[in-house]
């Protein structure tokens, strides 16, 4: 049963934010959702991918993979509702064996002795290729999971969504810094090359890069690649002694 009593907000928030990795936020997001949202037995996160196929990367037991399969098995209930960015920003249901607004999920889920459920929207405002979700919150027993459940769940939800967009521009930013690193290194070595054909063969600088483009087009190879490999085998321009 999650506790919240002298729950350290800002203790709370550093550990989503300092997560380096989507993978990394996930975790911490259901670990603090099962510690600290009152109610909450069994934790789950669903992902919406591109494609519009719904997938559970991680849960606090099994039993949550198996709830929420149904879900994507029959099309209907709270994690799929909520995940959509189309949906509601939260789905419940109170009582899943009897008054439940999913036919089909809300028994099977009774079966498996769940009785009550939420779901709040994870990264709602998501675009493609960026991905949509919902944090899962199951109890056995039924009953309505209360105002300080919401609210905890809520707040959970909105760190993490802004966890997951901070790595993810994290993500991006590596990504052009290694893009800029290519560049600089493709820019050296056709510079490398051409003062090699300069050298050797007398060339002025527009005459080895034309020479070199030239090459690249007749032999079908990216310039960069040829001008590396004139590089590293430079000895053979020698001319015959």
């Amino acid at each position: 049963m999650a506790e919240t009593e002298n729950v350290d907000f800002a203790k709370l928030t550093r550990l989503l934010m300092d997560a380096d990795t989507t993978a990394g936020v996930l975790e911490r997001v259901v670990e603090a959702a099962h510690r600290v949202v009152p109610g909450a037995e069994l934790v789950s996160i669903t992902l919406r991918s591109p494609d519009g196929r719904f997938h559970t990367p991680i849960e606090t037991a099994p039993i949550a993979l198996e709830l929420d399969q149904v879900q994507y098995d029959t099309g209907e209930g709270p994690c799929l509702d909520a995940a959509r960015p189309e949906g509601p920003a939260y789905a419940h249901s109170a009582d899943l064996a009897k008054n439940s607004p999913w036919p089909r999920f809300g028994p099977a889920a009774a079966r498996h002795g769940y009785h009550a459920v939420l779901s709040t929207a994870l990264v709602p405002d998501a675009k493609p290729p960026r991905l949509s979700g919902a944090l899962n919150i199951y109890r056995t027993s039924d009953g309505d999971f209360g105002d300080d459940a919401w609210r905890m769940a809520l707040l959970l939800a909105t760190h993490g969504s802004l966890a997951l967009a901070r790595t993810e521009a994290v993500t991006r930013a590596e990504l052009e810094a290694a893009q800029l690193r290519d560049a600089i290194a493709t820019r050296d070595v056709i510079g490398q090359a051409k003062g090699i054909l300069m050298e050797r063969r007398g060339m002025s600088a527009d005459e080895a890069f034309g020479f070199l483009r030239g090459a690249s087009q007749s032999l079908n190879v990216r310039l960069a690649e040829l001008a590396e490999t004139l590089v590293t085998r430079r000895s053979e321009l020698d001319p015959p002694r």
